[in-house]
């Protein structure tokens, strides 16, 4: 994977939140732990199986609060630099960029749909968001009520160190999935697939597992457009994209499956408690998004697509 050091990096797509602190607390009193790695790296493995890298709303419990506001004028200096691609904010900044440079191209082609921007939000230790009050064991997510995504970028760290997933592409694929959860809000998959779990709670597992793969298919569909997207001057935002940074993608998708995760927590592996998926169905579902590059090829939905 080689970016362009020459691409406009936009930090208006980004709102950080560093530093500025948000309130301890989690989603549905989750008992996921404050700052630090070292400290959560138990309970995000916890976290993480019970469903809370991907999307989150008021629906998995929590007190909905107005999303605070950082500062960027640190991290719009940093990226204008000569030297900002070698700074892991920089880097994530420019592929949220190619995301959604992405999808506002792809959106109205495939479903006839104006793309929305939704703001990354970089945060340390909590954050309150429109969703809740979430800590940094909360892992990524993307927040429907308020349209935006979270992450804490130490969670990087513990994707290399602790679950297996060191490659530069693992960044990437983890914001494309939650830009895929923003996808599927704009086009209204997410709230018909709330309404269906309300109407059968019994299914509610196995909804929510496809909607997460459903996400990791339109991981996969940006991954083979990424090469294709500029920033505001036109100058392409990826010189390029090889196979061993796909197979670095498909590698994450194994590595943060129900199945493995429940194994890793020192569980036993347990069908009924999945929620997003097992590792061979992620790996498949991104793989699909790639090789078919067509948002429609991902309808995880359809009977017998998830098997």
């Amino acid at each position: 994977m080689e970016l362009n050091e020459n691409a406009n990096i936009d930090t208006s797509q980004i709102d950080d939140e560093r530093g500025s602190g948000g309130g301890g607390g989690g989603f549905g009193g989750l008992p996921i732990g404050g700052g630090g790695l070292t400290g959560i790296i138990v309970t995000i493995l916890l976290a993480l199986v019970g469903g809370y890298f991907g999307i989150n709303n008021l629906s998995g419990g929590g007190t909905s609060s107005a999303p605070q506001t950082g500062n960027n004028d640190k991290l719009k200096q940093e990226c204008a630099q000569k030297t900002a691609l070698k700074q892991l904010d920089c880097r994530n900044t420019l592929y949220v960029n190619s995301i959604q440079a992405f999808w506002r191209e792809q959106l109205p082609t495939s479903f006839g749909k104006t793309y929305q921007p939704a703001t990354t939000v970089f945060f340390s230790t909590a954050v309150r968001t429109g969703c809740g009050r979430a800590s940094s064991g909360t892992g990524p997510f993307y927040c429907p009520s308020d349209d935006r995504v979270y992450i804490d970028l130490t969670f990087y760290r513990l994707l290399a160190d602790q679950l297996g997933a060191p490659g530069e592409f693992a960044q990437p694929y983890v914001l494309a999935h939650e830009y895929g959860h923003h996808v599927q809000d704009l086009v209204g998959t997410e709230a018909a697939m709330r309404r269906a779990q309300q109407r059968d709670p019994g299914a509610a597992n196995q909804l929510s597992v496809k909607l997460e793969l459903q996400a990791d298919c339109y991981a996969g569909v940006w991954a083979k457009g990424a090469t294709g997207t500029t920033d505001n001057k036109g100058l392409k935002l990826f010189k390029s994209l090889t196979a061993e940074d796909i197979q670095q993608g498909l590698q994450t998708a194994s590595k943060i499956g129900d199945d493995t995760l429940q194994k890793r927590s020192g569980g036993t592996v347990n069908p009924a408690e999945f929620t997003h998926g097992t590792s061979a169905q992620r790996q498949q579902w991104f793989g699909t998004g790639y090789n078919k590059a067509d948002p429609k090829a991902c309808d995880t939905f359809a009977a017998g697509a998830v098997s």
